[in-house]
C-alpha cells in the first residue's frame, strides 16, 4: 500500500504514474494511444488551457461527454486548475442538466455532442441565462453551440507557461474537494455529494491493490465516467497502478468481445447487465477471452448462476461483488480474492480498511447478527456533505459522523454485509439509480396523468425497471405507449418506466402514503396470471 503522503491530489498521482510507468501504454481510444508520460503532458496542456479560460480555484465546472480520452484530459485539466469537477449524466435532458449546473453555480461547462444531442445548444435553448454557458468547450467532435472546440481550447492555453500549471497542481491537498457528484434523492431533486481528492485516492488506491491491478493489465472501462464506477474504480484506479485504460463510450456486447480479444483485456468491472450480455452473446465462443482475469459487479442482487458463468463461460479468475453509494465514495464493502461463488452472490463482503459498518434498528441500536436493519457507515470514505444543502447533510450524517444510508442490510458472523433492500423506494436499472419520487414528479406533467406512483419491478436483463401506476384524468385515459413516449422525450432513458398500469385509485394508508408494497404485489400477481 502506498503512503498517504503520495495521495496529495488526482493530478499529482498522474505525475507519479508518469515517473513510474513512463513509456508504457496508459490509454487507448480507438486508433489513438498515449503513454503515461504523454498522459501527464496532455494533463498539463489541459490545466494551462483551463487557467486561460478564466476558471479559478474552487469554481465548479460541468463535464458532459461520453467515455473517452478527452473526458479524462478535461477532468484532469479542471482538477489541476484547482476547480471542482461536476460530472454530468449524458442520459439527462436539458432541464435536468440545467438544474445541476444552477445548483452547483457552475462557472463553465465542457460537453460533447453525443447520441444526437448537442448538450450546450439544448441548454442555451432551455435556459439561456445559465451562467455556465459563458465559458463553453466542446470536448469531442464538432463544436456545436460551444464557444471553443477542444483544439481551440488547447491553443488558448499556449500562452500560459507549464510552470503555472504545475504550481496550480502543487497547491492542491488531499482535503480539497475534487468533485461534486450529483445523485438523485428521494425528495425528487438531485443532491451534490462533495468528495475530496484524498478520499477518492485512498479508497480506490486500496481497491486496486486488493483486486490485484497491475502494470500488465488492460481495463475496458464500460461504466460511464460520470459515475464513480467508471471514473474512480475505472480510469483513476487504473492509472494509479500502471493499468492500460480503454474507454468504451456505448456498451455493445459484440464490440466489447472484439476489444477484449484484440487488446487482451484483463479487467472488466460493471453492473450485472454487461456480464449477462457477454455470456449470452451468440458470437462469444468465436472470441479469445483467455486474457480476462479480474471482474467485479454490484449495484443490484447478483444471481449465483451469473457468478458461476463469469468464471466458467467468460474465464475470470477473480470475481468480486461490492456495495457502496455515492455518499461513501461509492465503496463501503467488498468481497475478497478467493471468496466462494456463494459469498460473492449472497453478500457484498466486509468493510474496506478504515471504514466501519453498523446495522441498526429504528431506535438506533445495533441489531443482532443475522437480523435486518438500516446500514450505517463511518470512515474516511464518507462525504463531508451535500453541496450548499446543510439540512440534507444533517439529515444524512449524524453528529458522530455516521452516514445513514437508508439501505437495509444484515451482517453475518464473519462481518460480511448482505444488502436486503436498496433503499425503500429506489431501484436500480442496469447499474443506474432510479428514484421514484423524481420520476413521479416528472410524470405528473404528462397530459391526462392525475396521480402516479412508480415502483421497481424485476427485469431479466436490467435487474429492475420502472412500472408506473397511473390514475388518469376524467377527460381521457392515455395509452401505455403514449405515456412511455412522452417520458422518453423528457427524462433519461433509465428513468423511463417500461410498464404503465392504469388504476382507478392508488392504495393508501391512514396517513395517505401510497402503499407501494401492495402495488408490487399487484404487479407480481398480474405477471404470474399472465404466464399461466
Amino acid at each position: 500500500m502506498r503512503h498517504d503522503d503520495e495521495f496529495l491530489s488526482i493530478p499529482n498521482v498522474i505525475r507519479l504514474a508518469a515517473r513510474r510507468f513512463g513509456d508504457a501504454t496508459a490509454l487507448i481510444d480507438g486508433d489513438r494511444r498515449w503513454t503515461f508520460r504523454q498522459v501527464e503532458e496532455r494533463m498539463v496542456d489541459a490545466v494551462r488551457a483551463t487557467l486561460a479560460l478564466g476558471v479559478e480555484p474552487g469554481d465548479r465546472v460541468g463535464l458532459c461527454a461520453p467515455n473517452s480520452a478527452e473526458w479524462i484530459f478535461a477532468a484532469l485539466g479542471i482538477h489541476g486548475a484547482g476547480a471542482i469537477l461536476v460530472p454530468l449524466n449524458t442520459r439527462f435532458k436539458a432541464r435536468e442538466l440545467s438544474y445541476i449546473l444552477r445548483t452547483s453555480e457552475a462557472a463553465a461547462v465542457f460537453a460533447s455532442p453525443f447520441l444526437g444531442h448537442d448538450y450546450i445548444g439544448e441548454l442555451r435553448e432551455a435556459d439561456p441565462g445559465l451562467p455556465a454557458l459563458r465559458k463553453t468547450v466542446s470536448v469531442l467532435g464538432p463544436r456545436g453551440a460551444a464557444a471553443l472546440t477542444w483544439s481551440g481550447f488547447l491553443a488558448a492555453g499556449e500562452g500560459v507557461p507549464p510552470s503555472a500549471a504545475h504550481a496550480s497542481i502543487d497547491r492542491l491537498t488531499p482535503d480539497h474537494v475534487a468533485d461534486v457528484m450529483f445523485t438523485s434523492g428521494t425528495t425528487g431533486h438531485p443532491k451534490g455529494v462533495m468528495l475530496s481528492h484524498g478520499q477518492s485516492l485512498r479508497t480506490y488506491g486500496w481497491m486496486a491493490e486488493e483486486y490485484t491491478f497491475g502494470a500488465s493489465d488492460t481495463f475496458l472501462v464500460i461504466p460511464p465516467f460520470f459515475h464513480c464506477f467508471g471514473y474512480k474504480a475505472g480510469w483513476l484506479a487504473s492509472l494509479m497502478h500502471g493499468v492500460t485504460v480503454i474507454p468504451m463510450p456505448v456498451f455493445d456486447a459484440g464490440r466489447a468481445l472484439d476489444l477484449i480479444a484484440r487488446e487482451r483485456v484483463s479487467i472488466l468491472l460493471g453492473p450485472p447487465t454487461i456480464f449477462h450480455d457477454l455470456v449470452h452473446h451468440p458470437d462469444r465462443r468465436a472470441h479469445d477471452l483467455s486474457s480476462l482475469r479480474v471482474s467485479m459487479t454490484g449495484g443490484t442482487t447478483v444471481p449465483e448462476p451469473l457468478i458461476r458463468a463469469m468464471r466458467t463461460d467468460l474465464g475470470f479468475d477473480i470475481v468480486m461483488s461490492a456495495y457502496g453509494l455515492t455518499e461513501s465514495t461509492a465503496l463501503v464493502t467488498t468481497t475478497r480474492v478467493g471468496d466462494s461463488e456463494e459469498t460473492v452472490a449472497r453478500t457484498t463482503g466486509s468493510p474496506i480498511p478504515g471504514v466501519r459498518v453498523r446495522v441498526v434498528a429504528a431506535d438506533g441500536l445495533d441489531v443482532p447478527t443475522g437480523l435486518d436493519g438500516e446500514i450505517l457507515v463511518r470512515g474516511h470514505n464518507v462525504t463531508r456533505g451535500y453541496w450548499d444543502d446543510p439540512d440534507a447533510t444533517a439529515a444524512t450524517i449524524d453528529a458522530e459522523g455516521w452516514l445513514h444510508t437508508g439501505d437495509i442490510g444484515r451482517l453475518d458472523d464473519d462481518g460480511r454485509l448482505a444488502v436486503v433492500d436498496r433503499k425503500k423506494e429506489m431501484y436500480i436499472v442496469g447499474g443506474f439509480n432510479a428514484y421514484p419520487a423524481e420520476i413521479e414528479k416528472l410524470l405528473l406533467d404528462c397530459e391526462n396523468v392525475q396521480q402516479v406512483a412508480v415502483i421497481g419491478v424485476p427485469d431479466e436483463r436490467l435487474g429492475e425497471v420502472g412500472c408506473a401506476f397511473v390514475v388518469a384524468s376524467p377527460e381521457r385515459t392515455p395509452t401505455e405507449t403514449e405515456v412511455i413516449a412522452w417520458a422518453r422525450e423528457r427524462m433519461a432513458n433509465f428513468k423511463v418506466p417500461r410498464h404503465v398500469r392504469f388504476v382507478g385509485s392508488l392504495p393508501r394508508n391512514a396517513s395517505q402514503k401510497v402503499l407501494k408494497d401492495e402495488l408490487r404485489a399487484r404487479f407480481t400477481a398480474a405477471t404470474r396470471d399472465a404466464t399461466i
